[in-house]
């Protein structure tokens, strides 16, 4: 179960965070696969805090041969015990925190590797809606700060309420007097954590979002950076950081007056802690009833206490935080990212059923036209209450033909191919399709394309890991890219992307195609993938999608007519209905939509034939 998260602002609907309950029940779901380790890791941490309780006692013999006069040979052995003592102790506690750390750290992967995925099958519209800087949040901050306290504050946190218990036991072997003496300090620290937690969880988690917000008000500016100057709004998008960095800071700071009174309260606890115990030490060594030496290890015991309880209870601080942390990520990896198993059909008002196609051949050989057919049967979405973009489409693309999606911006063309593809589930009606997202049976192209930092045959290599650089090279070939791809400084091991060898936004598209070619879909999906790369570059991206989608049945967005005039069938969308459906031919001569919009792309144009 998970609950919204307060929007920093009434634009944003940011991503949800689980309930306590719920990130309760997460965390023991990723612990159960490794409960032997945790088992094993717990147990020698047990033995290691036992063999350390025998320090106070020894150094409580050695007082009492020192009070009784005893020779000084008697020393020899409680001596040889008490580094007997420290040897142990320190190989097992290595051992059991490295493996408790072994356990914190495979079941942090686990968390990472559910939250990416999650992440990635998160509808479009649904993280525009939250925003980047949520998520980004989440992923580096919230991330991080779990991290920590799996290397650092687990393992200590296990050892030192372990030494707790144990040490409060050792107190009532010695005399159980000295067990309620040292109670007496509980209530008060008990009364100081429940201040701190019912405090500090709101806190931190308010703090996470107003991190995620101010995030996101940075991006936004840095992002559009150009617009902002272009229309003058400096001192607006300045002022708005400002707000929200002082609203973080405010979050911060009081922070850190909450961890300052905890420090405080705890402090008093020790004080009536250790007080009571020397006094009952006191009145037991004065009625004969202990030793000298019993009521120094019973005060050592006590004193040894300080180190456990403090540190458990500090530890509060980051486990708050890092509980914030983890029941955003939880909130994540709980959504329903709208990928479907292939074959299950999706139980919410709209569906996704997609289905492995007839016909199947090797990841390397082209797809016949009869690999994938497509049906969408009354499609509507809505990208919240009001916001209707599609309503009741419903369309077929037979096996290997080529369908051109046309229309004026905003008449639902993108959201369509995007349901079509299986990235974005519909409000109602159905899909059916080759199998799901992630499966190399259908690949959705778009125009904003990234280009990953590796080699140019790494990130070739993403569509199809085992492809050898024949293949990278005839899938290239195939876009009509290998010859600038040859001409780069190292060939296909020049590295490109972020801090290597940039490409413009025509050659980038070619490399998404070429990933297309690799991955050999039954359906593609191209939503506008020529429209960043100017007149020019689009010509040469038309020819390399179309030699692209030879063979496979394809959704095209068309940016530019030409698309739809080499297409199979155009599909006219209009305020997310489809208005006309026909050849190029048919529809320019019929004096509708299409004819209109075909006048007004073509002006001057001499108009290219089929």
């Amino acid at each position: 179960m998970t609950t919204p998260s307060r929007p920093a602002d009434d634009s944003a609907e940011l991503l949800p965070i689980a309930t306590p309950a719920r990130t309760r029940a997460a965390l023991r779901a990723l612990i159960r696969p490794d409960r032997g380790l945790a088992l094993t890791g717990i147990g020698v941490l047990v033995a290691a805090t036992a063999v350390g309780l025998l320090v106070q006692p020894l150094l409580g013999r050695i007082v009492d041969i020192v009070a009784d006069g005893r020779p000084a040979g008697d020393l020899t052995l409680p001596v040889v015990l008490l580094v007997a003592v420290a040897a142990v102790q320190g190989v097992t506690t290595t051992i059991g925190l490295t493996r408790v750390a072994r356990l914190g750290e495979t079941v942090l992967a686990r968390l990472r590797e559910q939250f990416v995925e999650r992440a990635l099958d998160l509808p479009a519209d649904r993280l525009e809606r939250a925003g980047a800087g949520d998520l980004t949040a989440r992923v580096t901050g919230d991330v991080a700060r779990v991290a920590e306290a799996v290397r650092s504050a687990l393992p200590e946190m296990a050892r030192s309420l372990l030494a707790i218990l144990l040490t409060l036991g050792a107190l009532a072997l010695l005399d159980v007097r000295f067990l309620l003496a040292a109670l007496l300090a509980v209530p008060v620290q008990l009364l100081t954590a429940r201040w701190y937690v019912t405090r500090a969880l709101t806190l931190y988690a308010d703090q996470r979002v107003a991190n995620g917000a101010q995030q996101q008000q940075l991006l936004e500016t840095i992002g559009g950076a150009v617009t902002v100057r272009g229309h003058r709004l400096e001192d607006q998008h300045t002022e708005r950081g400002a707000g929200r960095s002082r609203k973080a800071v405010e979050l911060t700071m009081r922070s850190v007056n909450l961890v300052l009174g905890f420090y405080g309260r705890l402090h008093i606890a020790e004080y009536i802690g250790l007080a009571a115990v020397l006094v009952a030490g006191f009145l037991l060594v004065g009625d004969g009833a202990v030793s000298i030496g019993t009521a120094t290890a019973a005060a050592l015991y006590f004193h040894s206490l300080f180190g456990p309880v403090n540190a458990a209870l500090v530890l509060l601080d980051d486990a708050q935080s890092a509980a914030a942390g983890l029941a955003r990520l939880v909130g994540v990896t709980d959504l329903d990212g709208g990928a479907e198993p292939p074959g299950v059909p999706h139980q919410k008002s709209g569906s996704h059923t997609r289905t492995r196609p007839h016909q199947e051949t090797g990841p390397h050989q082209q797809r016949t036209a009869s690999g994938a057919a497509v049906a969408v049967d009354a499609v509507s979405h809505a990208y919240g209450p009001g916001r209707p973009v599609l309503h009741e489409v419903s369309l077929t693309l037979r096996p290997g033909e080529h369908v051109a999606l046309v229309g004026t911006s905003g008449a639902g063309k993108s959201t369509l191919a995007r349901i079509v593809a299986g990235v974005q589930q519909p409000t109602s009606g159905t899909v059916t399709a080759p199998a799901g997202a992630g499966d190399p049976s259908v690949v959705l192209v778009t125009q904003e394309v990234h280009v990953f930092t590796g080699t140019l045959a790494e990130d070739l290599r993403l569509a199809r890991p085992d492809a050898t650089d024949a293949e990278l090279r005839k899938a290239l070939s195939t876009v009509h890219a290998l010859d600038w791809a040859e001409a780069l400084p190292d060939g296909l091991d020049t590295v490109v992307g972020e801090g290597g060898h940039r490409l413009d936004p025509a050659r980038a598209q070619q490399l998404a195609l070429a990933r297309l070619v690799l991955a050999d879909p039954a359906l593609a999906v191209l939503d506008e993938a020529t429209a960043e790369a100017g007149s020019a570059g689009a010509r040469v991206l038309e020819r390399s999608a179309e030699a692209a989608l030879a063979g496979r049945t394809a959704l095209i967005v068309a940016h530019r007519l030409t698309q739809a005039v080499a297409a199979d069938r155009v599909v006219v969308l209009e305020a997310g209905r489809v208005v006309e459906s026909g050849p190029h031919e048919e529809l320019r001569d019929a004096d509708g939509p299409y004819a209109a919009l075909w006048r007004a792309w073509s002006g001057s144009r001499t108009a290219p034939h089929p």
